[in-house]
């Protein structure tokens, strides 16, 4: 079957804290298989190589470059994230925000309010 899913590139190993934030902030969201690089591999032992999660029960799947590039997530590119209620909106941007750079404050955008 073809598939199309979203890809993320993490780098210094920071993939695994990214995913565990998201897994304990969004619903329906978990790791569907992972494979961490073993001692001797191209990456630090433990980081992962190749990992499908779930988010909101959407499959993505990520990796742990072991190359340091000059460039990380770009802001032309973003995943968009529709919640029932304001308040649960409220609530996880502010954890996500938290310690992060916000590019896009919440606002009525025309396609999003």
């Amino acid at each position: 079957m073809t598939t199309v899913r979203p890809f993320l590139m993490f780098q210094n190993s920071s993939a695994q804290t990214a995913l565990d934030l998201y897994f304990a902030t969004l619903p329906d969201s978990r790791m569907v298989r992972v494979e961490r690089y073993a001692q001797g591999e191209a990456g630090p032992a433990g980081s992962i190589k190749v990992a499908v999660f779930t988010l909101c029960g959407r499959e993505f799947m990520c990796s742990d470059s072991p190359i340091m590039h000059g460039f990380t997530f770009t802001p032309s590119s973003s995943t968009f994230v529709e919640f029932d209620s304001i308040e649960e909106l409220e609530r996880v941007f502010g954890i996500l925000s938290d310690g992060g750079q916000v590019l896009m404050p919440l606002g009525n955008y025309g396609f999003s309010q």
